[in-house]
């Protein structure tokens, strides 16, 4: 009775297994027909492989006999003799068992046979094609025929031609194979074959009972109708409810979501089958930080675009399945459906408070209407277009007609449109809406433009074109700010867009209220920078002056933002010297720009009195805490708040052609950068002082020694700093710039320098001043030390003499040795040891007389009585012009005469004595 109930479970657990319903019987079944299609491919290919080898073996056979026999010895006059059948019948047997070929046929040209294994066929016509080889081919061919008594076949026959020794052939032999048949080939190979198929169905299936097993626990013992319906509800509930789903995993990546979280949240097609992170979704950050998050949320409303969402989120794990979280979403929106204009309200507050942060970023005319055509587009139109005034784009008060304006600004897509372009100057026609909103003042309304008519009349063919394009609702607002048009705004609806309507007035003129500000703004700010750089420029140098110490090269160039006080100089110094000049006003606008030039024309008027640079900057400090003090006095009466110019900066040097040494101070100045002649480029420790404007403290100074062909470079710090750049960055970036360039030009070096610092956007001026150090050659040097003897004079004056001759400079040798015995005479006179006398040949002739002494000579009126004090006036006629400085340890008068007939010339006879007698106060005389 056991063995029976035991028989009969076995038999129900095979009929279940064998149910084709099972998911795992049709595993097996399609496993089963799979290996059995694949038994079946082998059997067939082994046949068609086996019949292929048999062909190709019967080929090569058959060529190879018939080559042989068809050159055989002797074949040619076998076939020449009266019975070539009796001579080579016997040899072509042997020769095809030999060969193991079924036949070697010889034939003449016209294909009898000659020799055949069945003496029935000789000297019956050969059945194949001969041609090709009549002319001296192989012929290769399959075909039926006799292949020995009584057997006829499928064989491979190849027909050789035979040559006698001129060449053309006498006659044609035949070997042909019967064709293997494949049969035994296959039988020998099936039992392996099958014998594979049953191992690969025996694993087939003990690999469905492991798949039916992993099945059934997976599946918690659900059956496939049960799984399938468990399927179809959940795909059904997932598509069809109103909620948004969402499963997390634990490592926040999307496993599911259905087409209402898709739509809620916009989210990819491919965002769950690719698991990506939340934070990949394009979310916003509150949403992505509370997906990804693992704490429990209930009702809570967040904004995912332009929805409110409801969001619930439970952890999966305590309910059987893996570590994630799951979410749903409920969009709340809907529930103010009675409250749409409440809605519309927000939106265009929305829009309003985005327009303020967008429109006016910067302060130029033509981005700022830019900016208003990009932010309506496409919330509130879909195509918009700002019209100004000519006027007001380049920064002046509107003046021109109202009607003509030039397109400034389009956004949307107008490529498809017939809109006027950028650029365009139109001239509006009375019946158009833009005409009656100038007129008006305020927006007017073009609801349905395919029933209006006077916009058409601007332009018929592009009316009817926009018409065509879909263009059928128009709003259009002047810009206004301070009781001034500006300029026009319309703004377009096309295609599903609805028609504008009457509330759609109020935010136009509020939109463009407030970017006609913003545009209004920046034509002040292009008019003020506009007049800021004229002026900046007329107080920056128009050009160079003439000087042979030094090769220069310069460049200014005004902020973006506005312009600002930096300035540089070049002066020429007596004594074949130079003074360097770079300087910085801290501020922008007409007030850092009018303080500079005042600042560069003290620079000029200090350098004139021939000062130290120490000494010169602090002169130049106590102007500018003068014009500080002057400005807070005058601000503080008007009631204003103060706005001193301290913080100006400068940097001043003064470079000698004769000893190469440049000496420099600077007052909160950057340093100057200097390039040596082997290229290397080094940044100098020149001691560094307060800017200029704070008083009570002394300025250092440094010397340099600049071998001829050194560069150096001053700047300010607009070169070098910037928004996005630290300082150090900067001078890196110069440093790279200079090095390296030791053959260049001046010129050269200027350029390279600010093509490697300039920014796109410069916040800042920029001034550079780059030049290339001369050295006066020794031999246009000469030097005397003169002993406190009047009797020296004449010596020092003979030597003057033949050096002035030596530089051919006879012309002037006269008016030169008065010079110099009056300053030399004067110097032991007046002066104190040592005494020292330098003539130096450059563009000019340069006397100079040293002593020890630190009183300065001045021109006096002499009286009649009066024996001295002609002398000065002696030498300011002889002289193009003469001055004094102080030197350490005592003073310089100097005096400097044009090389050819200039300044003071020799004044002789008559003319020497009316200079002296107009010195007298005696009219008589």
């Amino acid at each position: 009775m056991g063995q029976r109930k035991t028989a009969a479970g076995s038999a129900s657990g095979l009929r279940a297994r064998l149910n084709l319903r099972s998911a795992a019987r049709q595993v097996f079944v399609l496993q089963v027909v799979i290996v059995m299609l694949l038994v079946a491919a082998a059997v067939a290919g082994l046949v068609l492989q086996a019949r292929n080898d048999s062909e190709r073996e019967a080929r090569n056979r058959s060529v190879a006999a018939a080559e042989v026999f068809a050159h055989a010895p002797g074949l040619v006059e076998v076939l020449d003799s009266p019975d070539p059948t009796a001579v080579l019948q016997p040899r072509t047997e042997a020769a095809r068992k030999r060969a193991g070929v079924d036949f070697i046929i010889v034939m003449d040209t016209n294909g009898i046979r000659y020799t055949q294994p069945d003496p029935r066929f000789i000297g019956k016509k050969f059945i194949g094609t001969i041609e090709p080889a009549l002319a001296g081919r192989t012929v290769i061919e399959s075909a039926e025929g006799p292949v020995r008594p009584g057997v006829r076949a499928q064989v491979v026959q190849a027909v050789v031609p035979v040559f006698d020794a001129d060449g053309s052939v006498v006659g044609l032999v035949s070997a042909g194979v019967t064709v293997q048949n494949a049969t035994g080939l296959v039988e020998r190979q099936l039992p392996i074959i099958l014998g594979t198929g049953a191992a690969a169905l025996a694993l087939s299936t003990a690999g469905t009972a492991l798949v039916a097993r992993r099945l059934r626990r997976q599946t918690h013992g659900l059956g496939p109708v049960e799984m399938a319906r468990m399927y179809e509800h959940h795909d059904a509930v997932l598509h069809a409810v109103r909620e948004g789903v969402l499963i997390i995993d634990a490592e926040a990546r999307l496993l599911l979501a259905n087409d209402e979280a898709r739509r809620l949240l916009d989210l990819p097609a491919d965002a769950d089958t690719e698991r990506r992170r939340v934070a990949e979704l394009g979310l916003g950050a509150a949403m992505a930080r509370l997906l990804a998050s693992d704490e429990p949320v209930t009702d809570e409303v967040h904004l995912a675009g332009d929805r409110l969402l409801a969001v619930n989120k439970r952890p999966t794990a305590p309910y059987g399945g893996p570590s994630g979280s799951v979410v749903t979403l409920r969009d709340t929106t809907e529930l103010a459906a009675v409250s749409g204009r409440a809605e519309v309200a927000r939106e265009r507050l929305e829009l309003l408070y985005e327009s303020g942060v967008r429109i006016g970023t910067t302060l130029d005319v033509v981005r700022t209407a830019q900016e208003l055509s990009d932010v309506a587009v496409p919330r509130f139109a879909d195509i918009v277009v700002v019209d100004l005034l000519d006027a007001v784009a380049r920064g002046q008060e509107p003046r021109e007609t109202w009607r003509q304006m030039r397109r400034t600004a389009i956004s949307g897509d107008p490529a498809m449109l017939p809109l006027y372009p950028v650029g365009e100057l139109i001239t509006f026609v009375p019946t158009t809406p833009q005409t009656r909103a100038l007129e008006l003042g305020r927006a007017v309304l073009e609801a349905d433009l395919r029933e209006a008519s006077g916009w058409r009349e601007q332009d018929p063919e592009r009316a009817r074109g926009a018409l065509e394009h879909g263009l059928h609702s128009l709003v259009t607002v002047p810009l206004q700010a301070r009781g001034v048009v500006l300029g026009l705004a319309t703004f377009w609806r096309a295609g599903d867009s609805p028609a504008f309507e009457e509330d759609d007035l109020v935010f136009a003129e509020e939109l463009a209220a407030r970017a006609a500000v913003c545009v209004d703004n920046a034509r002040r700010f292009t008019r003020e920078r506009a007049t800021a750089v004229t002026l900046q420029r007329s107080l920056l140098p128009r050009g160079l002056p003439e000087q042979s110490a030094l090769e220069v090269a310069w460049r200014y160039l005004p902020a973006e933002a506005g312009v600002g006080g930096d300035w540089f100089d070049v002066i020429p110094l007596p004594g074949a010297r130079v003074a360097l000049v770079v300087g910085d006003v801290v501020g922008h606008g007409l007030h850092a720009a009018a303080t500079m030039g005042r600042l560069r024309t003290a620079v000029h008027n200090f350098s004139a009195l021939d000062l130290p640079v120490d000494e010169l900057l602090g002169h130049l400090d106590e102007l500018v805490s003068r014009i500080d003090a002057e400005e807070n006095v005058g601000e503080d009466t008007a009631g204003q708040e103060s706005a001193g110019v301290t913080g100006a900066t400068c940097l001043y040097a003064i470079y000698d052609q004769v000893t190469g040494v440049c000496t420099m101070a600077r007052a909160g100045h950057l340093g100057p950068a200097v390039m040596h002649p082997d290229g290397t480029v080094a940044f100098p420790d020149v001691p560094v002082s307060p800017p200029l404007g704070l008083g009570g403290h002394p300025f250092e100074t440094a010397e340099l020694h600049l071998p001829e062909g050194s560069q150096l470079a001053l700047y300010t710090d607009g070169l070098v700093e910037g928004r996005n750049r630290d300082i150090d960055v900067g001078l890196d970036l110069l440093r790279g710039a200079l090095e390296g360039g030791a053959g260049r030009t001046a010129e050269e070096t200027c350029q390279a320098a600010l093509d490697a610092t300039l920014s796109a956007h410069p916040t800042d001026d920029i001034a550079l001043l780059v030049t290339r150090t001369r050295l006066l050659p020794p031999s246009q040097v000469a030097t005397w030390d003169v002993p406190p003897d009047p009797a020296a004079v004449a010596t020092v004056r003979a030597q003057c003499g033949a050096q002035l001759a030596a530089w051919g400079l006879e012309e002037i040798a006269f008016a030169t040795e008065l010079i110099l015995s009056e300053l030399i005479t004067n110097a032991i006179r007046y002066g104190a040891p040592p005494i020292r006398v330098r003539l130096l040949h450059d563009r000019t002739l340069t006397c100079e007389v040293s002593d020890g002494s630190s009183t300065a000579p001045h021109i006096q009126r002499a009286a009649i009585t009066d024996e001295g004090g002609r002398g000065l006036f002696l030498v300011a006629q002889f002289a193009h012009r003469w001055g004094t400085r102080h030197v350490p340890g005592g003073k310089l008068i100097w005096t400097e005469q044009l090389l050819h007939n200039g300044g003071g010339e020799a004044l002789e006879g008559d003319a020497l004595a009316d200079a002296l007698l107009s010195q007298f106060d005696d009219p008589a005389l």
